[in-house]
């Protein structure tokens, strides 16, 4: 595969061609057209100088088995990316679809909801439906494109970026949702999703979470055979999290087929009855597994092993902690300290505790949606003042903002360069920020071209990049898949802890808070309303007060050790909120459940 983005002839001389050794065998595997490099893959021999050769990181070469070949579901183009196999949904089953950006879990959405007709890799000569159809004969899809290609199936997909909706629809919630409520559910799907309180306000004036809940409410109301959703927790904290997923399933209840994209591990497995893994090369190509249970589905992806396809896709298991982890050794000397803080708004008032935070240690902070978390931070950045007009300017500050825009006119380099200055070509950076972040692949990517994910991982890189002694990320893990969101932790950490300053991260994903995070401040009051801030405490006890006041337990699973949430009113649910542990628990002794 060759991405033309990437790829820039006048800058490097054509060396891909001019090292190509069936080139020089006069049998062109790389020609030029319109002054692009094409690889013609029926000569390729994937020796693989081309990729080492090129500057720009532009090549990827792949060699996959023959008959993998045969079981191609959609390419895009000449040299563009490939999905082998499609997910194969059942009615009264919710089918949850994990894997890495890039890796085709959109694309396959799309196909399913009609917006992509595939073409089995013949980009040339597409196919019709009828050839589509026998293709898939044999099994579910086969139905599936039949009534597809008849008009007989009608699909709804919620889409993955819901902060674009108000770009291209108008109007009040309430009116928008009474337009779509086919189903006549809207009054039950409104109180669950707590969508009362934003009835009369326009689109343009939501938050992102509050666009979330809409965008699933308005799929949830429409009438339709199949339901897609592409990231429904977005923005969404624990407890609205959860409520989603309720009001997903219900969709079950009356024999429709559900398919979700989705990276917060707790929630997909909450939701989901079977999984679909995607593995691969992120934006060369991706292959479908076969169905799998939630639970055994799971834990293969976390073990980066395919034991029914002999198929190893990661070289390292994911590993989750069984106890928590204890207080960062380096956390030394009082880097901030606050008293009373607080901040009214029209219709809200925010109240800070006391509290502080050591040299070297990372607080994270969590509580729900409209409760004051950015305000908090933003009062700690300078952006707000307090009431009292109190500023915090003795500390350099670098702040990473909840909502990024991508309006920097220049390559992913030249924004990162001009921040970190000198310390950009140092090893160091290279290999505890670029590397693990994987902005080495896309530094001449212009920042107005990135994904969501991409541009996540690029604000991310830029805050850290700063030199500061607090930093601040708000929602860092927006947009980022399993693998990239532990990996982000992880870096947070290593330059928290490299450069001895200290940090806060507001966080809605528990499992990725657990691994950034040596203690925690707990946000509670009511949404919308009043918010009050608690001081630092333990993670262990911070968990308890959050989970407690969303009236949430999680367990370990005994093989993996990852959370899992349990269900309300279980055995396990209610035995783990009598002792008062809402989180680090291993109750070996108690059956494990699904």
């Amino acid at each position: 595969m060759l991405d033309s983005d990437k790829c820039k002839p006048k800058r490097c001389s054509r060396i891909c061609y001019r090292f190509c050794p069936m080139v020089r065998s006069r049998v062109e595997a790389i020609r030029f057209e319109d002054t692009r490099p094409v690889i013609v893959e029926s000569l390729c021999s994937g020796c693989g100088i081309c990729v080492k050769k090129c500057p720009f990181s532009a090549i990827s070469i792949v060699n996959l088995p023959d008959e993998l070949e045969t079981e191609c579901s959609h390419r895009f183009g000449p040299n563009a990316f490939k999905l082998y196999r499609l997910p194969t949904p059942s009615a009264g089953t919710v089918l949850g679809l994990l894997g890495k950006n890039g890796i085709g879990k959109t694309t396959t959405l799309k196909v399913l909801s009609g917006e992509i007709k595939p073409n089995l890799g013949n980009y040339e000569n597409p196919p019709n439906w009828s050839d589509i159809i026998k293709y898939f004969r044999g099994s579910t899809l086969q139905d599936y494109f039949q009534k597809m290609s008849e008009g007989k199936l009608k699909v709804v997909h919620k889409l993955q970026y819901v902060d674009k909706i108000p770009k291209v629809v108008s109007g009040k919630v309430g009116e928008l949702l009474e337009k779509v409520n086919e189903r006549k559910v809207l009054d039950k799907v409104a109180r669950q999703l707590e969508l009362e309180n934003i009835w009369d306000r326009p689109l343009e004036a939501l938050s992102g979470g509050e666009l979330q809940r809409v965008a699933v409410a308005a799929a949830i109301c429409r009438e339709a055979d199949v339901y897609l959703f592409d990231e429904p927790s977005s923005y969404l904290d624990v407890k609205q999290r959860l409520e989603v997923a309720k009001a997903i399933r219900s969709l079950k209840e009356n024999g429709k087929t559900v398919v979700v994209a989705e990276h917060d591990l707790a929630i997909i497995d909450y939701l989901s009855d079977q999984i679909c893994l995607f593995y691969g090369e992120a934006g060369v190509y991706g292959i479908v597994s076969h169905v799998h249970g939630v639970r055994t589905g799971i834990n293969i992806y976390l073990q980066g092993f395919i034991p029914d396809e002999n198929v190893r896709f990661r070289k390292e298991a994911i590993v989750f902690h069984e106890k928590p982890p204890t207080v960062s050794l380096s956390a030394g000397e009082e880097m901030l300290k606050w008293d009373r803080l607080e901040k009214t708004y029209e219709g809200f008032k925010l109240v800070a505790s006391p509290g502080e935070i050591r040299r070297g240690e990372i607080v994270g902070i969590l509580g729900p949606n409209g409760i004051g978390k950015t305000t908090f931070v933003k009062i700690l950045a300078g952006i707000e003042k307090t009431d009292d007009g109190k500023e915090f300017k003795d500390l350099a500050v670098s702040y990473k903002p909840q909502y990024i825009s991508a309006e920097y006119e220049g390559t992913v380099q030249e924004l990162l360069m001009s921040i970190a200055k000198d310390e950009f070509t140092s090893g160091w950076y290279k290999a505890e920020i670029l590397n693990p972040l994987g902005l080495n692949k896309i530094l001449d990517r212009n920042v107005a071209e990135l994904s969501g994910g991409e541009l996540q991982k690029t604000a991310i890189a830029a805050c850290l990049s700063r030199k500061a002694e607090l930093y601040l990320l708000d929602e860092p893990s927006a947009y980022l898949d399993v693998e990239e969101r532990l990996t982000m932790a992880r870096t947070i950490r290593r330059v928290i802890e490299a450069r001895n300053v200290t940090a806060f991260v507001v966080e809605h994903d528990v499992v990725a808070q657990d691994f950034i995070a040596d203690r925690l401040m707990v946000f509670t009051g009511e949404p919308g309303v009043k918010g009050t801030a608690n001081p630092p405490t333990s993670l262990r006890e911070g968990m308890n007060i959050f989970l407690k006041e969303m009236n949430v337990t999680f367990r370990r699973d005994p093989a993996t050790k990852r959370p899992r949430v349990n269900k309300e009113g279980s055995r396990l649910d209610i035995f783990q909120k009598e002792i008062g542990e809402y989180y680090y628990i291993h109750p070996k002794s108690l059956v494990e459940e699904d």
